[in-house]
This record gives structure tokens, C-alpha cells and sequence, in this order.
């Protein structure tokens, strides 16, 4: 168990971040959020509250005046300017700095699976979120010091019990997927639905993390943090179909013909859920050892679909996504016809 004594989180309240809140808490970690105050979390007086907008440098500098921390943790850092206004922010003020990066930044396609962080090259072309993130990793190591001791974390795709685990789906409204199959409407996989993917509950990745936090040795390092479970996206769509109690249709469409209609999805499809991806987690396990993460989405899937039953202000459907989903199949479906 970690000794650190006095932790900020920038952020705190996200999908990630708040299970590794809970897990400090319970940890005892004299642990400060520094948010905004805009998203609901009951973690009331067992953590210090400092609401404040991240990027009122200013004002975030005036409010941390004479404070010191033992390790820094930004969750909402995607830009190299963002991580050059924490540096300035920061250093003088922690021991150690801790990015939140990407598994996503590798370089895809990959050359080869398992994924390890010494062997496998940054390097995603297809992702300008990925591109930011391996900016912000470049910057900020060079800026790693024995009093200002980076360490970079790259999760992979973590989930939790809202989660609608798909491929394509509305981000902001993720209702709308299991609302498709709620009423038998058609279901798209990319390709062929065969490639393997890594999920990694949040509460499972939330221990291992609270183990990095002060831990010398994982300065100046980096790291991804996934679950060792390997799934294929047929297999996720059927513990979707099994928890709402349905079969759906099945439309395989190539990746490149889905991006056609949502083009938006292109980074995120082509740069990261197109090929099989899983990890080698040997590296952090040197220095942070911890059991194998045993949740598996099919534990969880069920909760997933009971909180939006009982969370009627959670069933919002994507009307405009919806409708180039169906869109893309019917357009599809004719161009396959007509080409047989």
C-alpha cells in the first residue's frame, strides 16, 4: 500500500478518476480535487474541494500559493499547451507529476501484439487526439527533473457500470445504441467483428494507480495499465444482446465505408479499434505489482443496462446519430447488392 501522505487531482469526478478518488479515500491519502464544481460526486468532506477552472492559470496559481504536494494528477490534460501551463503551474509545487496519456498513442497499425511500452513506437497517424497526447509526452519528459519526477499512465478502454461498450455508437447519448436493439433495428460491426480488444474496469485499474503515486520508482517513466482480458467485438455486441434479453441483425461493413458516414469516427476506428490490440503489462508489474484484474465486462454489462432502466434522464437518444446509422446501412446494403 502506497504512503503517500498529500495528493491533488485535477479533475477527479470523470469515468477514470473517480474510482481512483474512491480508492484513495479509502487509502486514508490526504487527497485535494481542483475542478470546477459542475459534475455531482459524493465524495463530500472526505476529500478537500477546491473549485476553480483549470485554465484560469491565475487564479488556480493564487489558490495553490504556499501549498506542496506529494504527487499531481491532471485527468484533463489533451494538449501540449495544456501540459506546458501545468508545468508552469506545478513545478516547485510536487514531487512528482502524473499524465494521463493514451494506449491509443502507439503506433498503429501495430506491428506486433502484445503491445510493450520499451518495444512497440508512439507514433498514431490516423488520431489527432492520440497525436496531442504523444506531444504532450515528448514536453513533458523533457521537462522531468529529480524535483519535478514525471510518470505517464496510457489506460486503454476503460470502463464502467454506464458504459455501452461499442465500436459505434453516440458519445454523448450512448442510450441510443441499446435503444436500436431494444426495438430489433439493425446492428453495425466494423469488418467483420473478429478483432481483439482490451476493456479494463475503472474500480480494477484504480489500485494499481494509487500504487504509482509517490513510488520513485516509476519516475521519469511511462506505462499503460490495462486488463490482461482480451475480447473480439462479436463477442462484446453478444453480451450486450444477452443483458437486454435480444437478437439483433448483424450488418458487417468495412471500417473505411463506416467513416464515410461518420467521419468523426475515423481517428478512434482506424487508429485504434480496427486491428487487435492487447497489452503487456510486465513493466509496471516490475515496479507495481498487482493480482490480475479478474472483472470482465460480461459482470458488468448487466449493471450497465439496469442503470439506464432505472435512470430515465440517462435514455436520450442521438436522433441525428440514429439516423445516419441507418443512413450507412441502407446505403450499404444497396452499393453490396449492386455489386452482386
Amino acid at each position: 500500500m502506497t504512503n503517500i501522505k498529500k495528493v491533488l487531482f485535477v479533475g477527479g469526478t470523470g469515468l477514470i478518476s473517480s474510482a481512483v478518488t474512491r480508492q484513495a479515500i479509502d487509502q486514508g491519502i490526504d487527497l485535494t480535487l481542483l475542478n470546477r464544481g459542475t459534475h455531482k460526486d459524493d465524495f463530500g468532506s472526505k476529500v478537500r474541494q477546491i473549485h476553480c477552472d483549470i485554465n484560469d492559470e491565475e487564479g488556480v496559481k493564487s489558490l495553490l500559493e504556499g501549498k506542496h504536494f506529494d504527487a499531481v494528477v491532471n485527468w484533463i490534460v489533451f494538449t501540449e499547451d495544456q501540459a506546458r501551463r501545468d508545468v508552469r503551474l506545478f513545478k516547485g509545487l510536487t514531487d512528482q507529476y502524473v499524465f494521463i496519456s493514451s494506449a491509443s498513442s502507439y503506433q498503429k497499425p501495430v506491428k506486433t501484439i502484445p503491445i510493450k511500452e520499451d518495444e512497440t513506437p508512439l507514433g498514431n497517424p490516423y488520431w489527432r487526439y492520440s497525436q496531442n497526447k504523444e506531444a504532450c509526452e515528448r514536453y513533458l519528459m523533457s521537462q522531468s527533473t529529480s524535483d519535478f519526477a514525471v510518470t505517464i499512465i496510457r489506460p486503454s478502454h476503460t470502463y464502467d457500470e454506464r458504459s455501452v461498450v461499442s465500436q459505434l455508437n453516440s458519445w454523448r447519448h450512448p442510450y441510443t445504441l441499446l435503444n436500436r436493439m431494444k426495438l430489433g433495428k439493425p446492428v453495425i460491426l466494423c469488418d467483420q467483428g473478429e478483432s481483439l480488444w482490451t476493456l479494463t474496469y475503472n474500480e480494477d485499474f484504480a489500485g494499481p494507480f494509487i500504487e504509482v503515486l509517490g513510488n520513485p520508482k516509476t519516475y521519469h517513466q511511462a506505462y499503460h495499465l490495462t486488463s490482461d482480458q482480451v475480447v473480439s467485438w462479436r463477442e462484446v455486441h453478444q453480451m450486450l444482446e444477452e443483458a437486454l434479453g435480444v437478437t439483433s441483425k448483424v450488418i458487417l461493413i468495412p471500417t473505411e465505408e463506416v467513416i464515410k458516414d461518420f467521419e468523426e469516427f475515423a481517428g478512434p476506428l482506424l487508429g485504434d479499434m480496427k486491428d487487435s490490440i492487447t497489452f503487456d503489462n510486465s513493466k509496471i508489474r516490475q515496479v507495481v505489482p498487482f493480482e490480475e484484474m479478474t472483472t470482465s465486462y460480461q459482470m458488468v454489462v448487466s449493471k450497465v443496462v439496469r442503470y439506464y432502466d432505472t435512470h430515465p434522464e440517462a435514455r436520450v437518444i442521438d436522433e441525428d446519430f440514429d439516423r445516419r446509422y441507418d443512413q450507412l446501412i441502407r446505403r450499404y446494403l444497396k452499393s453490396d447488392s449492386s455489386e452482386h
